[in-house]
């Protein structure tokens, strides 16, 4: 079965991103290209385990690291086992395979004193920094990812309800409250927006000056230069916003299924990757509290 038939089950069935479609197919055709460089081979399903381990180890020796590796891999474990899904092969030659060991990321966020002194000094008298500081304002207060913060369209804001429609992964809609604040300062943009000379056709919520609809390295860009001096951290990206949000919702005693809510994950275990980040606020409750702290 041809690789084509297994990405429109992942566009179709799966409904899964553009973005990560393509990352599956690049992966396999990556694969497929190497099969026929080193085993003048194309057929898929004639790949036994030690075709795809020398793949494995020629990505090793390119010096790729073993998160991308391992990503490389799942593809294409995806694809195998699609194909036994659909009969197409009774079994996956990756269905013993054992993952590369990955160093663990520590994410640090932002803290809220480094969020506050970034928001109260940004400037805001004109549409991009208004737009700006809005966008780093937004990731902070709804702790929504980069892709849906540049998906956003104007429907999404209801400021009658006080709540922002996001599109997460695969397509599942989530609410998001808003603060008064971050709504105060949605209508300040809004407004700005609207006088853009081009603005008319795009529906997207934030736009460039050209009335284009921003985009990933746009916001990068955005984060990175407002933290550059006010935060030590080594990286300083729309994540560690989305971070930030959840580990000081934590902080401040937040429920791990409402924060689960608010990210948008599929799963609790997703959501527990930020309670590491608790430890030195529950060693503070518990010398404080611990009846046998005091004797």
């Amino acid at each position: 079965m041809s690789i084509v038939s297994f990405i429109d089950y992942l566009n179709l069935e799966k409904n899964y991103s553009p973005n990560t479609v393509l990352a599956y197919q690049n992966d396999l055709e990556a694969f497929q290209m190497f099969l026929k460089t080193e085993f003048s081979m194309e057929d898929l399903q004639e790949v036994h385990y030690t075709q795809i381990r020398t793949w494995i180890i020629s990505l090793v020796e390119a010096g790729l690291a073993n998160r991308t590796i391992n990503r490389k891999v799942s593809s294409l474990n995806s694809y195998y086992k699609f194909l036994v899904k659909t009969e197409v092969m009774s079994h996956s030659p990756l269905s013993k395979h054992n993952a590369l060991k990955v160093q663990k990321n520590v994410h640090v966020p932002f803290s809220e004193q480094e969020i506050e002194e970034v928001l109260f000094n940004a400037p805001a008298d004109d549409f991009v920094s208004v737009r700006d500081k809005l966008i780093v304002e937004l990731l902070y207060a709804t702790g929504m990812r980069r892709t849906e913060l540049i998906n956003l369209n104007l429907s999404a804001v209801d400021f009658d309800q006080n709540q922002i429609k996001v599109l997460g992964k695969r397509n599942k809609e989530r609410y998001i409250p808003l603060l008064p604040t971050v709504s105060k300062s949605l209508k300040t943009y809004m407004a700005l927006r609207n006088e853009l000379p081009n603005s008319g056709p795009s529906k997207a919520l934030f736009l460039t000056e050209k009335g284009k609809a921003v985009y990933g390295t746009l916001v990068y860009r955005i984060v990175n230069s407002y933290f550059e001096n006010a935060s030590t951290k080594v990286k300083k990206s729309p994540h560690i916003l989305r971070h930030s949000f959840a580990t000081h919702l934590l902080n401040r005693g937040a429920d791990l299924n409402a924060v689960k809510e608010l990210l948008g994950h599929s799963s609790l275990a997703a959501t527990q990757v930020y309670t590491h980040n608790n430890i030195s606020e529950l060693k503070k409750v518990y010398a404080k509290a611990h009846p046998r702290q005091t004797k």
